[in-house]
């Protein structure tokens, strides 16, 4: 992942931008995007600082609190598609897309095979 722009940049733009220059000169003479331009001073007049906000972090997933439920489904009808999965997660209210139903079911060490979900080999590459 990229680092942000240091705030003392940050705030020499948003300075030359508040002086009146017009964005595009701005970007030109400090070496940013435009849009970066228009973004920090977006972000001046709403939250008074230059500052970046956080970057990264643990997400925490989404599909934890239902891990027995959907490994239940699986191992009842192990030719369970990931759309019918996505189906009855959205029918108890979960709205989620079909890659984190596989994301999730992939981290508790299923893979797809064409005849069935089954576990992870122990001998197979991760």
């Amino acid at each position: 992942m990229t680092k942000p722009y240091s705030d003392d940049l940050r705030e020499r733009v948003v300075a030359a931008m508040q002086s009146g220059t017009s964005c595009r000169s701005v970007a030109a003479r400090f070496g940013v995007a435009p849009s970066s331009v228009v973004k920090w001073t977006r972000r001046v007049a709403q939250t008074g600082s230059v500052s970046p906000a956080q970057m990264g972090g643990y997400r925490r997933p989404i599909l934890e609190p239902h891990r027995d439920w959907l490994l239940d489904q699986v191992r009842a009808c192990p030719h369970i598609t990931l759309a019918l999965l996505q189906e009855m997660l959205a029918g108890r209210g979960i709205t989620v897309s079909h890659d984190t139903v596989w994301r999730f079911l992939r981290g508790c060490g299923f893979s797809f095979k064409k005849r069935q979900w089954s576990p992870t080999s122990a001998s197979a590459r991760t």
